[in-house]
């Protein structure tokens, strides 16, 4: 039973503690130049946003139907090829030493 309440308290209380420094951390590292960089060069943007909404789940359908899975499991995968990165892509993108800003925009 101890198992199961410390489960619960690290999912509900220390997980979003945690996104929430990353994203605040992120977040102070940015300046306005960096999204006024953004807007001056929307081709990124535009290359990210089609990627990420018509690319990606198109390749997760056919990657659902050509291999050999159980409805479930494709559910799945096209739930997760739907979703967006969110915190996760920023965060790699901020260790990566990659243009945050455009991540977040």
């Amino acid at each position: 039973m101890e198992d199961i309440e410390l489960v619960t308290f690290v999912n509900t209380q220390v997980i979003p503690v945690c996104i929430f420094l990353i994203m605040m951390g992120m977040g102070l590292s940015l300046v306005t130049d960096d999204f006024k960089r953004v807007l001056k060069y929307p081709k990124a943007v535009a290359i990210g946003l089609t990627n990420q909404l018509l690319l990606l789940p198109i390749i997760g359908f056919g990657l659902a139907n050509i291999m050999p899975l159980e409805p479930e499991y494709a559910v799945g995968v096209m739930l997760l090829v739907l979703c967006p990165g969110g915190t996760t892509s920023n965060m790699f993108s901020h260790l990566a030493k990659g243009d945050v800003a455009l991540s977040v925009t």
